[in-house]
């Protein structure tokens, strides 16, 4: 994955001096080691060479890894990926909760919501929207916990409501939940983040945990 990460980034090329692809072995390694329950897990080379860009300190870089897979999004990069199962669901009961008519269109095409915001989930949302609004939203992250992603995943389907319900089939939706990661409700990063805190309303953490137990157990029941 060293060579897949960032490939149009100066900073990863290999004729860069230095190269960042060394310190991202060198954390990613050293977290196999510090963490062998998880070891290495697809997604975690996004990360942490996100954090190796922001922070341009291996042992940094390193710890905020630990953090965000250790105590902030549990389970998200282990072998089974259960916590990321999980919490697709979970945003699947919100939008049920708070945006019903898009989850009745999913639910009437058949559109499971791993197939629209795994990426969205597993890379904290690096490459879908624009770099000054991911690093607001990964402040947020790190300061107020999971709950910060679910309330950036609910603010793009509820801003975007009547453009997903445009939509008449299976890959048409598919494409609308591609298109509404772009745009200037996103480019504008300081109004996006004050509408993630209004926009979904009322979001607890208790909430989400008591929607992570039901969730958890229907993602296991399905094997």
């Amino acid at each position: 994955d060293m060579n897949r990460t960032f490939p149009d980034n100066v900073k990863f090329r290999k004729t860069a001096d230095p190269c960042l692809q060394h310190t991202l072995y060198n954390v990613l390694v050293a977290y196999g080691h510090h963490n062998k329950a998880v070891g290495y897990c697809q997604g975690m080379n996004f990360i942490a060479g996100y954090l190796i860009l922001i922070t341009k300190n291996e042992e940094e870089s390193f710890w905020l890894l630990d953090a965000l897979i250790g105590r902030i999004l549990p389970d998200y990069y282990s072998p089974a990926m259960l916590g990321l199962k999980t919490d697709q669901e979970v945003l699947g009961e919100l939008v049920r909760m708070k945006v019903p008519a898009v989850a009745e269109l999913m639910e009437r095409h058949g559109v499971m919501w791993t197939l629209v915001v795994s990426r969205w989930f597993i890379c904290l949302f690096i490459d879908i929207l624009p770099v000054e609004t991911v690093l607001r939203i990964w402040d947020c992250l790190f300061y107020e916990g999971s709950k910060i992603i679910f309330r950036v995943a609910l603010t793009l389907i509820k801003q975007h409501q009547a453009f997903i319900l445009e939509a008449t089939n299976f890959p048409d939706i598919c494409d609308k939940f591609k298109q509404i990661t772009k745009g200037t409700l996103v480019t504008e990063c300081h109004s996006f983040m004050q509408k993630i805190f209004t926009e979904p309303g009322s979001l607890s953490m208790a909430t989400i945990n008591k929607l992570r137990e039901t969730c958890r157990e229907k993602v296991l029941s399905q094997g």
